[in-house]
Formats: C-alpha cells, sequence, structure tokens
C-alpha cells in the first residue's frame, strides 16, 4: 500500500477490472479452464457473479455450483493454477486496453489536486498498471494484498481513504460491481457506477465509462 506524507482534501478511489481495464475476460478464460480441470463448465452469467469476489472465495462459489468439495490443498493448488493462466494472459494488455476515458479522467483529477488510490480485490494490480502505462498516477494503492475482507467489506475503500489521508465523506468510489457500490455506501462514501443502471442502482451517479463524467460533476456530489 502507497501511503505519501501528503494528504488530500478529497479522493478519488477507483476499482480496476471494469473501470480502468477490462480484465474480467481474462478472469473468466482463466476460470473456466480451471472449472474444466476439475471437470465442471462455468458461463459467463455465473462468471458475472464473481466480480469483486476474492479469489478464494470464487473458486469455493465455482465449485459449489459444480457440486464438488475441495480440501484446503486443493483449493491452494486451484487458486495457484488459476493465478498463473490469468498472469500469462495479462502479459498481453498495453495502454490500448484502458476503457474509454479513464486515464484522461485520472489525469485531471490528478491536475485539479485531487488524490487519487486503487481500492480492487485483485492481487496482480500493480503489473496491470504498470502494462497499460496507469501506476504513476496512483497516491495509494491497496489491494487483495492489503485487504482481508472482500467488497460488499467496505475495508478496500476505507483503507484507502486513509491512505490518502482524507475523510470518507470526501471520498468517491467509481465501481462497476453491485458489491463495490454496495462497499461504497457502507464506507458513507459517493459513488459512480460504472455500466448500466438496472445493475448498479444504488449508485449516485451511473455513466458508461469515465469518458461520460466530469470532475465537476462528479465533484458536486460531495
Amino acid at each position: 500500500m502507497t501511503n505519501h506524507t501528503q494528504s488530500f482534501e478529497q479522493g478519488f478511489l477507483f476499482d480496476l477490472d471494469g473501470v480502468i481495464v477490462d480484465t474480467a475476460k481474462f478472469h473468466f478464460v482463466a476460470w473456466r479452464r480451471m472449472a474444466n480441470e476439475i471437470g465442471i463448465d462455468f458461463n459467463e452469467e455465473q462468471n458475472e457473479q464473481l466480480k469483486g469476489v476474492s479469489r478464494r472465495e470464487s473458486l469455493l462459489k465455482i465449485a459449489e455450483w459444480g457440486g464438488k468439495s475441495l480440501d484446503e490443498d486443493e483449493i491452494a493448488k486451484y487458486m495457484h493454477l488459476k493465478n498463473e493462466w490469468y498472469l500469462e494472459l495479462i502479459e498481453t494488455l498495453t495502454p490500448a486496453d484502458i476503457l474509454p476515458g479513464a486515464d484522461l479522467f485520472i489525469k485531471a483529477a490528478k491536475a485539479a489536486g485531487i488524490g487519487i488510490a486503487l481500492g480492487s480485490a485483485s492481487k496482480n494490480a500493480v503489473p496491470i498498471l504498470e502494462r497499460i502505462g496507469m501506476l504513476s498516477l496512483f497516491d495509494a494503492i491497496v489491494d487483495g494484498n492489503h485487504v482481508s475482507k472482500s467488497k460488499p467489506d467496505p475495508e478496500v475503500f476505507l483503507k484507502g481513504a486513509e491512505a490518502l489521508g482524507c475523510s470518507a465523506q470526501q471520498s468517491i468510489v467509481f465501481e462497476d460491481s453491485v458489491a463495490g457500490i454496495e462497499a461504497a455506501k457502507t464506507a458513507s462514501m459517493k459513488s459512480i457506477g460504472i455500466g448500466t443502471e438496472d445493475v448498479l442502482k444504488s449508485a449516485d451517479i451511473i455513466v458508461s465509462d469515465l469518458s461520460e463524467i466530469t470532475i465537476t460533476k462528479a465533484l458536486s456530489l460531495l
């Protein structure tokens, strides 16, 4: 967790997958390969239920869907395998994979003096941000290596605001998952949902990507 001595009056906290870059497709390919390995098939609809969920919980959900029970050794083995396959896939990421408007919006927020933090369940956030050339834009990174509880628990966002030195009331979360929007609400933070209204109805503002929102509009929530 990067922790700068500088503290910010306002903070923007970003989820990674589906907000800055779309690695959900890679997760799906890797999880499906892992599921097939234990004799289960697994579809994209089920994959939606794994968004924002930790690796261990995702594996246990897939095993449960397939009616399989795994012991601790098997859990460790399959979590490792899935991650290896996923890491092979993210090697192909480039700045061309940044979702529309994400880099420009974050650069504009940074220029406006807003603290920028990542709040993601991913344990591979740093290599992903490196591959797309955005790592240096973040003042703090809180990912799956720094938290013990998955969203909808607000731990990841509370730690992000703390690392930026700003209060929850002066923080805005950018999220594409229901669990993430719920986590923001529990943390008393405003939220901007990246996606569709039917899914993210409890977000304060909903846009289809970061090119559709301005810094002024986002800050109007505070």
